[in-house]
């Protein structure tokens, strides 16, 4: 089976520069809505099994604009599983601010997860997140097991880094090497022997949406 993973589209916050975490939250912007129509149409016709999305309303109103544009005829399931990282204080904080503040976890956050002492700023682990991620796919491989399943999940930045690094196997220390998970970007793993491992098809698509892409759209 194949997981589409899907990162919001951009917010208010995203453009302002400021964490988003799995407390705050932000409108998504009316630019973002265009992209989101875009994706939409380019995921028509996968024949996905089901539809997941974080609790989270930019992850929430994304998937149903994905559903109303690729025309998919399925519920939406909310899975607070796909929630992301809570930040704690660095909710709605400015990164300069941040990086004043807290300037080694800010670092480590960003390019060393295995560093990241979660506990500074009063915000949830890598592991912990990892953890939920990766509880997450192995049961979409189980409840859909076939090759030629799909199913389509949006999600955020940061958690979308621990859970396809968790389910790609990678240890905390590479857990981002992937590099940047775009706004409105869709990713791919396919699992392999039914869900104990999965591979890696694409990441951080965003040739959907014809545009380059700035220095905000991967924040």
């Amino acid at each position: 089976m194949e997981i589409y993973f899907v990162r919001h589209g951009k917010t208010q916050w995203n453009l302002e520069q400021r964490f988003q975490g799995g407390q705050g939250d932000s409108k998504l912007l009316p630019e973002s809505l265009a992209d989101i129509e875009k994706l939409g149409r380019y995921l028509q016709g996968k024949h996905f099994k089901a539809v997941y999305a974080s609790p989270l309303d930019r992850a929430r109103m994304t998937a149903q604009g994905l559903i109303g544009a690729a025309g998919i005829r399925l519920p939406l399931h909310i899975d607070e599983r796909l929630r992301e990282m809570n930040l704690g204080k660095l909710e709605g904080m400015k990164y300069a601010e941040a990086e004043k503040l807290y300037p080694q976890e800010i670092d480590n956050f960003w390019h060393h997860p295995d560093k990241y002492d979660n506990t500074v700023v009063e915000g949830e682990s890598y592991e912990h997140a990892m953890a939920r991620g990766l509880d997450f796919g192995r049961e979409m491989a189980e409840k859909y097991p076939k090759d030629s399943d799909k199913v389509l999940v949006v999600s955020h930045g940061a958690v979308l880094s621990a859970i396809m690094g968790a389910l790609l196997g990678y240890d905390l220390a590479n857990l981002r090497q992937n590099g940047v998970i775009y706004n409105t970007s869709v990713s791919v793993l396919a699992s392999q022997e039914k869900g104990p491992a999965f591979k890696l098809v694409k990441w951080s698509d965003v040739t959907p949406l014809e545009h380059k892409m700035s220095e905000t759209d991967g924040l």
